[in-house]
């Protein structure tokens, strides 16, 4: 079987400390791909047929178009291709409305595969679902969770040879996980070696029950007291330097829905919870903007979500409309059949869009 993991580390540039043609994770270059030209593109929110004229052009064609024994009068050029290009917009946007999305997993890089799986069996209770080593490539990877990947959000973590040591950046902020116990949990976290950055105790400005820890390599989590729970690993938090506009773009080019806001002025920061289901049975992204802080330092450790989609093409047609970048091109990928899109959100985080059914044939 050909993993689409690998194929994507054939994409993914060399970012890490230690400059190696082999460090490549899907933070796709920007390429000049052929797989989606612009008249498909346009094509694909015609939705296989004509428009009339009329519906084009709406009150004003009526008018041009009634006869009468009149000459019919042509409709000028640019308001032609402005309403079309309107139409094509709002096709575009509402076909994300009825898409079938979901979070996949999360990739990001780790500096000892082997100790941050150990970690994250033994302290976090997920599952070795599969694991991989690409001598060629210079790389392992491994996929980690709660459930299988064809139901279940997980994490990919990637390991390069050689590199142990990865910049989080203050741009990413924490991986969300729900636990029945958090003290419980807090306690078994310290037995192994673990470290806790806060005790146990109500969140701030609310009565969750919540305790912060970060893994071998430093990536923060927050252990939530919600049981039970379909889908334990709950959260990706990133920060936003523009709160409504990170909403906007993810409600329209991502079709996600946004579940809830909370803004908490003592604490000088407001929070957005987004998903493509409700947030006790669903993962969702929470963006956190902190007051006054509009850029951030990304670093090169956090990678990516993956989230599927019944069309790869449409997806990126829809990004695109909305002010995102696409960053790999749609089609399918060297060497197999799988067709994914990358594209970076108006702060610069990164996404890989990739075909539902391809993903679930990856899987067998």
């Amino acid at each position: 079987m050909t993993s689409l993991s690998v194929t994507l580390n054939l994409l993914r540039p060399s970012i890490a400390p230690k400059p190696s043609p082999s460090l490549r994770f899907c933070d796709v270059r920007n390429s000049t791909s052929s797989y989606c030209s612009t008249s498909r593109r346009l094509a694909l929110f015609h939705l296989g047929s004509a428009l009339p004229q009329s519906q084009i052009l709406g009150a004003k064609a009526s008018q041009l178009l009634r006869g009468e024994g009149n000459p019919v009068e042509a409709a000028p050029v640019a308001d032609l291709a402005q309403a079309g290009a309107a139409i094509a917009e709002e096709n575009a946007l509402e076909w994300v409305k009825n898409d079938k999305r979901r979070m996949l997993h999360v990739v990001y890089r780790v500096g000892d595969l082997d100790k941050t799986i150990k970690f994250y069996t033994e302290c976090l209770g997920m599952k070795l679902l599969r694991k991989r080593d690409i001598p060629d490539e210079q790389y392992s990877n491994a996929f980690l969770g709660y459930g299988s990947e064809d139901s279940n959000f997980t994490v990919e973590l990637t390991y390069n040879y050689g590199v142990d040591k990865y910049d989080i950046g203050t741009g990413f902020g924490h991986f969300g996980i729900a636990v029945e116990d958090v003290a419980k949990t807090v306690e078994l976290i310290k037995a192994k070696g673990g470290k806790v950055t806060r005790e146990p105790g109500p969140a701030n400005g609310g009565s969750t029950i919540i305790a912060l820890i970060e893994d071998p390599d430093g990536y923060p989590f927050e252990l939530l007291e919600k049981w039970p729970t379909p889908e334990p690993f709950s959260q990706v938090m990133l920060r936003v330097g523009d709160l409504d506009r990170a909403i906007n773009f993810y409600k329209k080019a991502f079709g996600m829905e946004l579940l809830r806001t909370r803004d908490n002025p003592q604490y000088q920061y407001t929070v957005a919870m987004l998903g493509y289901g409700p947030e006790d049975k669903s993962p969702v992204l929470e963006l956190t903007y902190n007051y006054g802080i509009t850029d951030y330092d990304k670093g090169n450790g956090y990678a990516q979500i993956a989230i599927g989609t019944d069309d790869v093409y449409k997806s990126a047609e829809a990004i695109r409309l909305s002010g995102g970048k696409i960053t790999l091109e749609p089609g399918p990928l060297p060497g197999i059949n799988t067709k994914i899109t990358a594209c970076l959100d108006l702060d610069g985080w990164k996404s890989v869009f990739v075909d539902n059914i391809d993903f679930l044939k990856e899987l067998e």
